[in-house]
């Protein structure tokens, strides 16, 4: 006798009137799975963007390497070489180290008292390909004043230790290549002879214009320096005066104001802009004056970058920005359309096959491949027009068919063209976009609840059955 018993089968009628039951949360678990299907070609087209994106930044790179690169200019700063004793070990006659004392030279380094900078940038849009690059040309002018060095601090005593002979004004300039023209320096009233390279620590490039002992008279040394400038992306400056301003203006009508320190008065309209910066020494972090000896100094061209201050020239129509936000909506677009077609279903005897679905699906994918491609020769707003209609159009016609009846297609026709609007505008906020965001969101889910009130879903699949 067998002891094993065995479950009897699901007869064929009874599993039909269980699927029958549950037939509306099955075809709640297929849309879902179909939503998940078309995550793939959504990050397939954010893949491609994200490649687009990266050959811009390679094409804009290339132009800015031979125009000139973002520009920072920190100085003038004055330096005056000194002559002083130190002690040193060396070895004797004997072998023995001893004590010797022997002439090494220093470097002091002076800030200027005042500082002005009067700086005017001319953009221009340079092409390489399909895509543009935002530059600048700028004359950029420094007048100021220097208190007659006092090297006391230093402890140097001596005057005939101070080697003002050798004195140099050095101003660092991020990138040498953008100087378009011979950079004219005047200090005390003199004009001097100016040539490449730059002594302050870590400064890649600049200018050393050099000085001698009739320049430091009595009085204020006053400096006047100008120089005209090739750059991209903007141009900072660093407040090395006890008292700092800098005037900047454009026609750019798009500035992006950079660094710690806001400009105190900015006017910016649709013909350019210009802004001031009035700036204390209070606020940064290095001395007005330092040294530099045995080839150390406790003030460096890094540690004066932290208080640069300026303006980049951007331009705000960044389309591959757009186009990586819209993405990021469209697995909520496709849920809406799909509540669409569902909501279809249910209020009426209308059959959507899953096929369909993703047919549906799969249009409104194309809308982002069309962004990205069209936003990149034409500007995003006709791109984001010609591929919303693109995608309502065919959508809308195929719903015609599916829907059976002009009127159901009519009104995806109606909810599409709504839900890009809405898009559109969300996309084109920069401070309220989660906020609209989140007030589309709780529309659309009262339109469903309000729609779908009425809806008896245990009696919707008893009928069906």
């Amino acid at each position: 006798m067998n002891d094993t018993q065995t479950v009897p089968p699901v007869p064929e009628k009874k599993r039909g009137k269980i699927m029958e039951k549950i037939a509306t949360l099955v075809k709640v678990a297929v849309i879902g799975v179909l939503v998940l299907v078309l995550l793939v070609p959504l990050a397939m087209i954010n893949s491609t963007m994200r490649e687009r994106m990266a050959r811009y930044h390679e094409a804009v790179r290339e132009v800015t390497s031979t125009w000139g690169e973002q520009q920072s200019i920190v100085g003038p700063i004055l330096i005056v070489p000194y002559k002083y004793e130190r002690t040193v070990m060396k070895p004797g006659k004997d072998g023995k180290p001893r004590r010797v004392e022997e002439e090494a030279e220093g470097l002091a380094h002076f800030l200027p008292d005042e500082l002005q900078v009067d700086c005017g940038l001319a953009h221009k849009i340079l092409h390489r390909g399909i895509y543009k690059a935002v530059v600048f040309g700028g004359k950029v002018g420094l007048k100021g004043k220097f208190e007659k060095p006092d090297l006391k601090q230093f402890g140097v005593k001596r005057e005939k230790d101070i080697q003002w002979e050798k004195a140099r004004l050095v101003l660092a300039v991020s990138d040498m290549r953008g100087t378009r023209e011979e950079v004219a320096v005047e200090f005390a009233g003199r004009t001097c002879k100016v040539e490449p390279g730059c002594e302050l620590v870590g400064a890649g490039a600049g200018v050393t214009a050099s000085l001698s002992e009739e320049f430091f008279g009595k009085g204020p040394l006053v400096f006047d320096v100008a120089l005209s400038l090739n750059g991209s992306g903007g141009i900072r400056f660093a407040p090395v005066g006890k008292q700092t301003s800098a005037k900047v203006n454009s026609e750019w009508p798009d500035p992006s104001f950079q660094g710690d320190i806001l400009p105190t008065e900015r006017e910016v309209t649709d013909k350019g802009f210009s802004a001031l910066w009035e700036v204390s020494y209070y606020g940064r972090d290095y001395p007005q004056a330092w040294t530099r000896v045995d080839r150390s100094s406790p003030v460096d061209f890094g540690s004066m970058r932290s208080s640069l201050f300026g303006v980049d020239l951007i331009d705000v129509v960044d389309t591959y920005r757009f186009v990586e936000r819209s993405i990021k909506y469209g697995m909520l677009f496709i849920v809406l359309v799909f509540t669409a077609f569902f909501l279809f279903e249910v209020m009426s005897s209308v059959k959507v096959h899953p096929f369909q679905y993703l047919l549906v699906g799969a249009a409104l994918s194309l809308f982002y491949l069309a962004l990205l491609s069209l936003s990149e020769v034409v500007t995003f707003g006709i791109a984001y027009l010609a591929g919303a209609a693109a995608s309502t159009l065919i959508v809308s016609l195929y719903s015609a068919k599916i829907l059976k009846g002009s009127g159901r297609g009519l009104r995806v026709f109606t909810g599409l063209s709504a839900v890009y609007g809405i898009l559109y505008v969300i996309l084109r906020q920069q401070d309220y976009s989660l906020l609209y965001g989140t007030i589309g969101l709780f529309a659309a889910l009262a339109i469903v609840m309000y729609t779908t009130r009425n809806v008896d879903w245990y009696a919707k699949d008893r009928n069906e059955g």
